[in-house]
């Protein structure tokens, strides 16, 4: 996050309604990039949480929604229409919203058409500020609307701005993509173990594996694609497991995976 992003943030009032794990990464990510601990304040109805958020980063609590500049909505999908309508009532002039299936009419409807909305999805990865996030705008949302946004969910991982029409697709692939990776992940320990490794030893490979590999992939000039073809030798041992896989038509799987989840974010948003 840039200073000047930062410094924005902490000009104003920042409300992260919902304690729970998204809305901790956020404010920890927050945090670390610089922002304020008094320019945030966390609306949560449990008071564990809401004791939990003070306790770990200083900042301010409430119980109820409070007046407030801009406002993340990181709570239960079938809360967040009565949230925004309660922003609404103290005057909030942006609100992001990163509940799953909640269309930006439905928020504008509840908001008002003269708040800044925006419908964010971002994926469990930002628990470790390695996430990534599709970000969608509604009509009214200005440049600095936008990068409002941005300078905020930035604070976990990347930022990839989308139509709201590929939010599902969004979901879909990142979204759900570690759901998928942790299978494969429990399927290769468990593989192992059956090979003969003990299950330590399995869990460590196997952790290592997805590490180095993510790594490799986020950082190298060339395509997954690419990737593969170098690490496959002809007639070797990847050769012979990718040939199991592509018989098993591993591709067509995960594109029915992907097409299953993004059917049932369409059903959520209906």
């Amino acid at each position: 996050m840039t200073s000047t992003m930062s410094s924005s943030i902490s000009s104003s009032l920042l409300a992260v309604v919902g304690g729970g794990n998204m809305g901790t990464a956020l404010i920890a990510g927050l945090l670390a990039g610089g922002v304020s601990a008094e320019s945030i304040v966390v609306v949560e109805i449990d008071e564990d949480k809401r004791n939990a958020a003070a306790k770990q980063f200083g900042v301010r609590t409430s119980e109820s929604i409070v007046s407030c500049d801009g406002a993340i909505v990181a709570v239960k999908p079938q809360t967040v229409v009565d949230v925004c309508l309660e922003l609404r009532q103290v005057g909030v002039k942006r609100v992001v919203s990163i509940a799953a299936g909640i269309s930006l009419a439905t928020l504008e409807h509840a908001l008002g058409s003269e708040i800044a909305v925006m419908r964010a999805m971002p994926n469990t990865p930002a628990l470790v500020t390695e996430g990534v996030t599709g970000l969608a705008f509604s009509t009214k949302c200005s440049p600095s609307d936008m990068d409002w946004a941005e300078s905020i969910l930035s604070a976990v991982g990347l930022v990839v701005r989308v139509p709201e029409e590929q939010i599902d697709a969004v979901t879909a692939v990142a979204g759900s993509g570690p759901g998928y990776l942790f299978l494969i992940a429990e399927a290769l320990i468990d593989a192992g173990v059956t090979q003969g490794l003990s299950q330590d030893v399995a869990q460590k490979l196997v952790r290592q594996l997805f590490r180095g590999s993510g790594i490799l992939l986020a950082q190298s000039p060339e395509t997954a694609s690419m990737l593969r073809q170098r690490v496959t030798s002809p007639n070797g041992t990847t050769a012979a497991g990718l040939a199991v896989l592509e018989n098993a038509q591993i591709r067509q799987i995960i594109d029915q995976a992907v097409a299953a989840a993004a059917a049932r974010s369409r059903q959520m948003g209906a």
